[in-house]
């Protein structure tokens, strides 16, 4: 008997462990049941399960700007841009992978705190150029798409926006009025004009002297966007420098900075103590300090003068400027490298060629200017008017990040000179490549009438979902 209640025993416990696993399993689905029941409501669920947020990077935006994730979510960034970009966190020390034109990447954000952040890019002057946005980290995740449709919007199959092209059509169209109405009249659309020639003051001693003063000022790109521009003489780009070979100059500086600075005269032959790189060939022009260079011109140059000294912020935000010194008798003009009497590639160069104009023509990407020539975005950027037949002579400066391949409609380009060194064997280009730090010298003849289109051929430096913008303008040739 003591042997049948042991036996007993043993069946009850089984039983009665069976019933404990039963209900445990029993309780696990009800739970996965709930679990399921609130994700699909919006509710529970980790958060480390949710769906990475897609963020747009492009020239310059972050898309959308304003981004909300769970806590513990993610990004997916996606480049649809022509440059590298990234994301950073600010005062969080969190920063994507770089991504490259194409590319995309997951950007984890599990080790961010629920709150609200400033996101950048953080390649150099990228952020500056309006790729600024604001994270929230702890709320709902908007969806990719949807709400309501403007008129003109086409749907894709799930019946969400997509683009409006009759709105892409119309305001392509309207981005040329204002562009349209100053080149018939010549009446600038914004204030300030930049690359002005500055006449030197002749010392006693015959020595060709110019002052540039180092400032912060305010600074209209384009119709109604004011900047806080780096400048000399608060302009961008600063000033124009002419001479000649022989001369003997003093460029005085003044630094109304709130850091140091220093000058380096990119391209011009000088003795090594001019050189402005602080602090191997002089001392860091200390704010409200000055600081004068001096040296005798022995080369002709088409060069340019910019900081040295945290050129990366300084020189994107608009501190730059040309000099131009022709050989003796020149007048400072960069027409020294011009080909006459030359034949390339079966074009005959009049040997008595003359120039109707001359003009410096200086891009940039970057920084608070972004996408500009002569540190205007269009539609304020400066058109010409020439008359048929005139030869115009074009120094393309860059002191930008990027190359930019400068594309003039109907009239090919001459190129004759490299950084201001005349070249042996001229070429014909529809498009030239300007490289950071380079200077090209370009002649062509506005032979037809006509207003003729010239810009980057980069085409997102050129044109965006509300029209053109950035490095376009154009020629009317009558």
């Amino acid at each position: 008997m003591s042997e049948q209640r042991d036996q007993m025993s043993i069946i009850g416990a089984m039983v009665g462990l069976f019933a404990v696993v039963v209900a445990v399993v029993a309780v696990g689905f009800s739970l996965r049941a709930v679990d399921r029941a609130e994700t699909a409501q919006g509710g529970g669920g980790g958060a480390a399960a949710s769906a990475p947020v897609e963020v747009t990077l492009s020239e310059f935006k972050i898309e959308p700007a304003e981004v909300t994730v769970p806590s513990g979510g993610s990004l997916t960034l996606k480049n649809t841009g022509s440059v590298t970009h990234n994301v950073s966190i600010k005062g969080a020390d969190l920063q994507s992978a770089d991504v490259a034109s194409g590319k995309s990447t997951t950007f984890d954000l599990s080790k961010l705190k629920e709150g609200t952040y400033e996101i950048i890019c953080a390649i150099p002057g990228h952020a500056e150029a309006g790729m600024k946005g604001t994270l929230t980290v702890g709320g709902t995740a908007a969806p990719a798409a949807g709400g309501d449709q403007a008129s003109g919007d086409h749907m894709n199959h799930d019946g969400q926006a997509t683009v409006n092209y009759a709105k892409m059509d119309e305001d392509m169209l309207k981005s040329f009025e204002p562009f349209v109405e100053t080149l018939k009249t010549g009446k600038a659309n914004t204030k300030g004009k930049g690359g002005e020639e500055l006449a030197p003051t002749i010392a006693a001693d015959g020595a060709k002297e110019w002052t540039l003063t180092a400032e912060i000022t305010d600074w209209e790109v384009e119709p109604g966007k004011v900047v806080k521009a780096w400048t000399y003489n608060g302009t961008v780009p600063g000033p124009t420098l002419r001479g000649e070979v022989g001369d003997h100059i003093r460029v005085k500086i003044i630094n109304k900075l709130p850091m140091g600075t220093d000058v380096h005269m990119h391209g011009m032959i000088l003795p090594n103590s001019q050189d402005g790189v602080a602090p191997l060939t002089q001392d860091l022009i200390p704010p409200g300090g000055e600081y004068t260079y001096e040296y005798t011109v022995t080369e002709p140059a088409i060069a340019m003068y910019h900081p040295h000294h945290h050129g990366q912020m300084t020189v994107v935000n608009g501190m730059w400027g040309s000099m131009i010194f022709s050989p003796k008798g020149g007048g400072g003009s960069s027409d020294y490298v011009i080909p006459r009497g030359k034949v390339v590639s079966g074009v005959q160069i009049p040997a008595d060629l003359k120039i109707g104009q001359e003009h410096n023509m200086v891009l940039n990407d970057s920084g608070v200017i972004g996408l500009s020539l002569n540190g205007k975005s269009f539609p304020a950027t400066e058109g010409y008017k020439l008359k048929t037949g005139d030869w115009m002579l074009v120094n393309y400066y860059n002191e930008g990040l990027m190359y930019h391949p400068m594309h003039l409609h109907q009239f090919p380009q001459l190129v004759v000179a490299r950084d201001g060194i005349p070249l042996d064997s001229p070429y014909f280009a529809d498009t030239v490549t300007v490289g950071p730090g380079e200077r090209y010298t370009v002649l062509f003849n506005a032979k037809a009438p006509g207003t003729w289109v010239w810009h980057c051929h980069i085409l997102n430096h050129a044109e965006r979902e509300d029209g053109m913008f950035g490095m376009v303008t154009a020629i009317a040739v009558e």
